[in-house]
Formats: structure tokens, sequence, C-alpha cells
């Protein structure tokens, strides 16, 4: 496994790869969700690049910036014996300038759900993507469903800018306790722990009321919002795979999308139907 940390001297090597090149970028913390993720790229490509860079512009002021976790150590060993080829480590000067254009997230599905109450962190998720994807130039790049509002967004930018990158949906791997993986996990205590078990409590329970044919948005969120009771709850909405509020369920286009804040830990999930 060859490692990189300059962004030019990575784009270099890799015009030189004449391989089909799968691409995984992460923040780092891997868990079997990223292992996920690198699996099927090894699957469907030659050649596979692994990023880990905890970009700062889609933290917002007062968050987890700093104390995001870190593992750089392990990351590399994972990365190593699950075969990626390069491992891509820059820091922030390697990605940014002083003074340079950046994009700007959609108006409307940028700063709503997720992004109501992070104003501009899709802005910084969609720049860091637009550059790395710039750096590696792969054929096929990989996301987790949990993160499904992000999903969307990259989707909808590689369409709108004629990309030729194909963009892979990777679905969300759990714990054994249904717990959705997240590196924001261990932030959370044994009790907060058990408390956050409720999130994919609610969405078995979307599930068992779309088996019996209530396909009604506004009965299933109600009933998944007492479910997570006495959690924070930041959002419940259910909509089309184009992000648009659904009133009734419509199976094969539909994502039911939940944000809870367990402790002072923001966590995400979903569930597609």
């Amino acid at each position: 496994m060859k490692i990189f940390t300059n962004s030019l001297v990575l784009k270099e090597y890799l015009q030189t790869v004449s391989l089909k090149i799968g691409f995984v970028p992460t923040m780092g913390a891997l868990h079997e969700g990223h292992l996920s993720l690198i699996k099927k790229a090894k699957e469907e490509n030659d050649f596979v690049v692994v990023s880990i860079f905890v970009n700062p512009t889609q933290f917002l002021k007062g968050e987890d910036l700093d104390a995001y976790p870190k593992k750089d150590a392990a990351d590399k060993k994972i990365c190593e014996l699950a075969g990626v080829d390069v491992l891509f480590l820059p820091n922030a000067e390697s990605i940014y300038g002083s003074d340079e254009v950046s994009l700007q997230a959609p108006h409307v599905r940028g700063y709503v759900l997720e992004g109501r109450s992070r104003p501009g962190h899709f802005s910084g998720v969609l720049t860091v993507v637009m550059k790395l994807l710039n750096i590696v130039n792969p054929h096929k790049a990989y996301f987790g469903k949990k993160d499904a509002q992000q999903l969307h967004l990259i989707t909808l930018m590689v369409k709108n800018l004629f990309m030729s990158v194909a963009i892979v949906p990777v679905d969300t791997v759990r714990e054994s306790d249904g717990l959705a993986m997240s590196s924001r996990n261990v932030y959370l205590s044994t009790k907060e722990h058990e408390e956050a078990l409720k999130i994919s409590k609610s969405l078995k329970i979307a599930t068992q009321l779309v088996m019996q044919k209530n396909f009604t948005s506004n009965e299933i969120k109600k009933a998944m919002r007492e479910t997570l009771t006495p959690l924070e709850v930041s959002y419940v909405e259910i909509l089309n795979r184009d992000f648009e509020l659904l009133e009734v369920v419509e199976l094969g286009n539909t994502i039911i999308l939940v944000e809870v804040l367990v402790g002072s830990t923001r966590l995400l999930d979903n569930l597609w139907l």
C-alpha cells in the first residue's frame, strides 16, 4: 500500500495507473461501515484509493472538528489489511488555498433537514468531494446510504456538473444491536448508547406500519416520534428519492430519514423503501 500526503503528487501518480480506479473518501476512525465501502470498491474495480481527511469547511463554529475521532495508526493498518492500493492522507494546506473557488450547495435541498440546523455544511461537503474526485479521477466513488442527504447532493453535483464518475450507494452497516455504525458512536456513554437504539426501533415501527399497508406519512412520523421520546428529535421526514416531501409512502421511491441528539451527539439514520 502506497501512502500519499500531497495532492499534486498523488494526482500525478494516479495518471500513470491504467486500471479501473475505485475511490472511498472518509474522515477516518474507520469501522465496519467503511470496510463495506472498501470491499465494494475492490469487487468492482482493479485499483482502490481511500482518503482520510477531516474536512474543516463542513464543520460549523462550535462543532466537534477538534474533537473528531482520529485513529491514524489503526486506520492505516485497517486499509493495509483490507487490500487498499493507495491511502491519501492530506492536510488542510494540501487541499485548500487562501482565496479560492468553492461550491454552493443547492438553495433548497442543501438547506433542509441536516442543512437547516447546519447552514453551509453541505457547501463544505460538496467542495471537498469535488476536490477529492478531481485529484483521484476515479471510475467509481463509494458513499454510504446512512448519510442519505449527503449522498443525494453528491449525486446531484456529479449530474449537474457533467462529471464522468459513477457514484455508488452502499447499504448501511449496523452494530449487532441495530445502531447504525458511525465514527461518532464513540462519543456515547453506555446509557446514551441504549437510548440511541430508539432510532433503529423507530425505523422498525415505520417498516411494520408499511407492511400493514399504512402508507400515510403523518401517521408513520407520529409513531416514530413517539418511539423516539424523550430524545431530542431534529427531524423525522418521509421523502422521495429526489428529496421531495411525500404525503403517502411510494414503495421503491421513498426514504424515511431521522436525526436526533443523544446527549450532545448528533446521530443520523434512515430507511430506504
